[in-house]
């Protein structure tokens, strides 16, 4: 993938210390601290241009959200995003959102196990050859690393327009021993379901008539204590 950023690109990230974060590795273990709250923290890895991750910001407030992407040029825009996000809704400077230029290969290096609880996967890169399966984000070796960062709430939301994607990702849930719940193979069949925040790519997808699928992974105890409970009391 090649961007081409405007001229000057890194000093306007420099200058925007308040929410863009350009090097989160000194910042493991200490994310509450740089919110200044105990709120629950949860991250985007991939944000691309930040629809989903800046809405999410001002939709809920008692939430700290991390939007993550390697590209200083997507960072930016999500950055422009978020400030006219909450701007429209009139919430005055970004608190609850910070946006940081990393790899997602280094997260062990941002946070400490259970820093975090909950993981959004939006359309990532499928990376179609089976030669490149271990690039994709839902491979056991990126569960691996989500498993040991998240909390006993821990969770991870994944969507994807790619069918083969979906379908290996099922897969590597279930061999990884998760429980999922809430898995959709048409997300949006009878209508945008207004509850779900959607990324840039799953309007322009929409538009075209295709298929949105959708799941939650539950890795937490507490949260799969949760899970458990609330199917004993609906069956």
């Amino acid at each position: 993938m090649r961007l081409r950023g405007r001229k000057g690109i890194r000093e306007d990230l420099e200058q925007q210390q308040d929410l863009v974060v350009l090097n989160p590795e000194a910042y493991k273990g200490k994310w509450r601290e740089r919110f200044n709250n105990d709120y629950p923290i949860h991250v985007e890895f991939g944000m691309g241009k930040g629809r989903f991750v800046s809405q999410m910001s001002v939709k809920n407030q008692q939430v700290n959200y991390i939007g993550f992407d390697m590209y200083d040029e997507l960072v930016r825009r999500a950055a422009e995003k978020t400030r006219i996000a909450w701007n429209e809704a009139e919430l005055g400077d970004p608190t609850s959102i910070q946006l940081a230029l990393a790899n997602i290969e280094n997260i062990e290096d941002i946070f400490t196990p259970g820093e975090i609880e909950r993981v959004y996967l939006n359309f990532s890169d499928p990376w179609p050859k089976k030669k490149h399966g271990r690039r994709r984000l839902t491979h056991p070796r990126f569960l691996e690393k989500y498993c040991r960062l998240l909390n006993s709430r821990g969770q991870i939301h994944f969507k994807t327009d790619s069918e083969t994607l979906f379908e290996f990702s099922i897969n590597s849930f279930a061999d990884y021993g998760l429980q999922m719940t809430n898995i959709s193979l048409n997300l949006h069949r009878d209508g945008i379901n207004e509850e779900h925040v959607m990324t840039e790519y799953e309007a322009k997808f929409m538009g075209k008539g295709m298929r949105i699928h959708r799941c939650e992974v539950i890795v937490g105890q507490d949260a799969l204590n949760e899970y458990q409970q609330m199917r004993l009391d609906k069956y």
